[in-house]
């Protein structure tokens, strides 16, 4: 009998508000999931788009386009990209906003949990954007070298207010990473010349801003614009790469990560990387195998493409589910639990 495989929430799930998301996910999942995200509901739902005040508001940016294009896919909703108007002066951010939300929504799943609502030892779960994501989707290339620490440092801050307010136990946190492995793959200009060591430092330094005692997992994405990638992954080769090295390089443990399998790929050359993951298993392994497409006669047959190279992992969808229907989510999380194999354990 194939051993219960734990699921993983990357993030968004578009339904009303935060105590939807718990109630969906504790009714569908229950403990099949150890972290349950707040679904980056509301104004949240297209990832970071809602974070373009930051530099609307700032007085040392101005638009230099109100339309982007990513490695040549238009996005739903097009983006703006701002440039410094003022090389020379310093660069300082105020909040972000996402201490506020997650508080907001901690205080819902506090709330639910004590109410036996939720199973409990459920951890509430924060997914941000690292500091690349949100300069090479927001700044100028010419600017960005110059924004990004700033960037950075306004999300250690938004780290440590959510680590005051919310107890480390009750506590994971996922740092989304995509334009670090996508530009490593050639699908986005850098404005760093190593590419490698450059993107893996980068997450590092963004996983040593989280505590020990918070669970802190990295979501390595080639992004979901209109349901498809920025590129392609060939393999899990990029991806393995870049989980060794951060584990590796990392002051403190890293809990998850995160990789995504396209919908497609049923050849075990897809998966073989997977073999060269981190010997000692020190953090888990979560793979993007569950797709409606093809229900779950499909997922279980990446499933076991998966298993010939690495028997421990759990699953996921290969990116948040913001852009789907919100009347598709629970058949999808429907999908997760039957494909996470049979237990002798209650899903609730």
């Amino acid at each position: 009998m194939r051993k219960l495989k734990p699921v993983l929430l990357v993030g968004s799930v578009p339904l009303a508000n935060s105590e939807a998301v718990f109630r969906m996910l504790a009714s569908r999942l229950g403990i099949y999931a150890k972290r349950y995200p707040d679904g980056e509901t509301g104004h949240r739902t297209n990832w970071i788009r809602w974070q373009r005040h930051v530099f609307e508001r700032h007085p040392n940016f101005e638009l230099e386009t109100p339309d982007s294009t990513i490695a040549g896919i238009r996005d739903a909703q097009t983006r703006p990209i701002f440039k410094l108007k003022d090389r020379t002066a310093d660069v300082e951010l105020g909040a972000l906003g996402y201490a506020k939300e997650a508080i907001s929504s901690y205080a819902t799943f506090s709330r639910l949990k004590k109410s036996d609502e939720l199973p409990p030892d459920t951890r509430f779960q924060v997914s941000i954007p690292t500091a690349l994501a949100l300069v090479s989707s927001f700044v100028s290339l010419a600017d960005r070298a110059a924004v990004e620490p700033a960037i950075e440092q306004a999300l250690k801050r938004e780290t440590d207010a959510i680590a005051s307010a919310i107890p480390h136990q009750e506590l994971a946190l996922q740092w989304d990473a995509v334009m670090e492995i996508v530009g490593y793959d050639g699908g986005y200009p850098l404005h760093y010349p190593d590419k490698f060591e450059g993107g893996v430092s980068r997450i590092c330094r963004h996983v040593d801003f989280v505590p020990e005692g918070i669970d802190v997992g990295i979501h390595l994405c080639y992004g979901d614009p209109g349901h498809k990638h920025l590129i392609e992954p060939k393999s899990l080769r990029s991806s393995v790469e870049f989980a060794n090295a951060i584990v590796a390089g990392s002051k403190r443990r890293v809990t998850w990560v995160h990789m995504p399998v396209p919908r497609d790929r049923m050849d075990a050359a897809y998966y073989e990387p997977l073999s060269d993951l981190w010997p000692d298993r020190s953090a888990e392994l979560y793979l993007g195998l569950v797709h409606q497409s093809g229900g779950l006669a499909a997922t279980r047959q990446r499933i076991d493409l998966a298993e010939r190279f690495a028997a421990d992992f759990g699953i996921a969808t290969e990116c948040g589910f913001g852009r789907r229907p919100p009347e598709t989510v629970p058949s999808l999380l429907d999908l997760h639990r039957e494909a996470a194999g049979p237990s002798t354990l209650s899903p609730t």
